[in-house]
């Protein structure tokens, strides 16, 4: 993906999720989500510190001790934004290209999709991600190496997706058959890789 097609969709996912947390209840809102300790109201905020300024990130950063999972998840938790304020933000967002320091554009795109999914998952809602876009965080994750790192977690494995033109691993590797929405979150952590491939010939 080229950086107006990324920066387009990261502007219409952030869209969209903004009219569906809209729709979400009070007890919704404090759904767990797929992130260990967080609320959905806690992602939903969380999406929005990717405009947050330098000095903000700086002093969360030493409060933190520099640990990042520590300062992200401070971040959230002390962010008192209601639910009207974070769909607020998240529109606001809109046109900009700002993403956080020492990251990369397609970033924030990793971050709207996944984090979607954190939020959607545990509600019981089905949404798809732009195969597009899921491929191209597929490819972002499996080069990373920190924070997450499939390559390095996930070892010996051939991911293949069934219905985009992604692939990862060795080919000597225990192939791995799934959509492309379910590499992206076995790349994040969000999703168990399966014991094995179904038997193809299974009645089941």
């Amino acid at each position: 993906m080229d950086s107006d097609t990324i920066w387009r969709t990261i502007d219409e996912q952030r869209g969209l999720l903004a009219d569906l947390l809209d729709t979400l209840d009070p007890p919704q809102w404090a759904t767990p989500s797929l992130c260990t300790d967080w609320t959905v109201r806690d992602v939903a905020v969380h999406i929005t510190h990717s405009h947050a300024s330098p000095t903000d990130l700086a002093r969360a950063a030493l409060k933190s001790g520099f640990r990042i999972d520590s300062m992200i998840h401070r971040m959230a938790v002390a962010d008192n934004a209601d639910p009207a304020a974070i769909t607020a933000r998240l529109r606001a967002m809109a046109g900009s290209r700002q993403h956080p320091p020492l990251t990369k554009e397609v970033d924030p795109l990793l971050d709207i999709l996944v984090h979607t999914q954190d939020i959607c998952v545990p509600l019981g809602i089905e949404r798809p991600m732009p195969t597009d876009a899921a491929v191209a965080v597929a490819e972002r994750l499996w080069q990373m190496k920190f924070p997450l790192s499939p390559r390095r977690d996930l070892p010996g494995y051939r991911f293949v997706a069934t219905d985009a033109g992604f692939a990862a691993g060795p080919q000597w590797g225990a192939l791995r058959e799934a959509p492309i929405r379910d590499i992206v979150m076995m790349f994040a952590r969000r999703l168990d890789v399966p014991d094995s491939e179904p038997d193809a010939d299974s009645d089941d």
